[in-house]
């Protein structure tokens, strides 16, 4: 069995689905990510797991116990909210060692201890002494982490912990997270609607849409094998083609750009460009048809000489297509 496996669970708010007979599993040292649009679920599974919301039917059982009805306070985890919840009268010190006087029998000088160790695994002993307010929000979101991990819990949820930050600490802090999650081995599990968190994080991703899920799997598998039109529309950038068969999807990167002369599968006028540094976007649209995307190395884009209004001819590769039956894509 594995450490955590949600069973058949099902949450409804007055009429509306929360969660739709949701299964999923979790091993022992993972961290997986629970990915999708806001309203579709992920939070009320994540607090389902915590114990803090109770289902109206199915099982949650950790480390191979039944605690569908166990308490938050019995289920020994972790948890890091997206607004932090730290104590503003306290330090930096003293919200740790609150979290380790809740749940931890050791000595006063076991608890700084450590208080202390933590503080070293979240870059945070020179700011030991700082309230709350006095921190940036990536150190505040650092002591929330280090309450977390301090009471040595089974597992550690994170829910949305990085969207109250700027792009560039996100980056830092999620190569953060992860080395820490990794150093510690502690199963966890991650709610959050940002794709690039879930696939540089994370060892599965769970996708969620409308209070089911539709897909887990590795990154890479989500990424390059996505099993449903949402998934495909969801995870990065895909081109949708209809055929007579419901919709073919290809990546950007997997169309190839050819000489007019050259076998092709379809032509269109290019309608513009978007320079991403290293990337390069081509966009076009034949008359009546979807528009399609085409990304190339910037250094392969500039001696093309393509320009505006002009054709551009594509190959798309069997090997990189997908098919859908349905024709249309929800990606709210």
């Amino acid at each position: 069995m594995s450490f955590l496996e949600v069973k058949n669970i099902t949450k409804r708010f007055d009429k509306q689905y929360a969660l739709n007979d949701v299964s999923v599993s979790v091993e022992r040292g993972e961290l997986v990510c629970i990915l999708g649009p806001s309203g579709c679920g992920k939070t009320t599974l994540l607090r389902t797991i915590a114990g803090l919301e109770s289902a109206d039917s199915g099982q949650v059982f950790i480390d191979g116990k039944d605690a569908t009805f166990l308490p938050p306070a019995k289920r020994n985890f972790g948890i890091v909210f997206q607004s932090y919840a730290l104590f503003p009268n306290m330090t930096v010190m003293g919200n740790i060692l609150f979290g380790l006087r809740q749940k931890s029998k050791g000595s006063k000088d076991e608890m700084e201890a450590r208080a202390y160790e933590v503080l070293g695994m979240v870059d945070l002993k020179d700011h030991k002494n700082k309230y709350p307010r006095q921190l940036s929000g990536g150190q505040q979101q650092r002591t929330a982490l280090a309450r977390a991990i301090a009471i040595s819990p089974s597992f550690l949820l994170l829910d949305e912990p990085l969207s109250a930050l700027d792009a560039k600490v996100r980056t830092k802090l999620r190569t953060e997270i992860r080395a820490i999650q990794k150093q510690l081995g502690i199963t966890t599990i991650m709610v959050t609607h940002d794709q690039d968190e879930a696939l540089t994080m994370a060892d599965r991703v769970i996708v969620m849409n409308n209070a089911v899920v539709e897909q887990t799997g590795s990154p890479k598998e989500i990424y390059s094998k996505p099993s449903t039109h949402f998934v495909a529309g969801f995870i990065g950038t895909m081109n949708f083609l209809n055929s007579n068969e419901g919709t073919q999807a290809i990546r950007p990167e997997k169309i190839k750009v050819v000489g007019y002369h050259d076998s092709y599968d379809k032509v269109m006028p290019i309608t513009s460009f978007e320079f991403k540094g290293p990337l390069t976007r081509i966009y076009g649209q034949a008359y009546g048809e979807p528009e399609i995307c085409i990304e190339l190395p910037t250094h392969e884009f500039e001696p093309m000489q393509l320009r505006e209004g002009a054709p551009v001819y594509m190959q798309f590769p069997k090997e990189h297509m997908s098919h859908y039956e349905e024709t249309a894509v929800d990606v709210a």
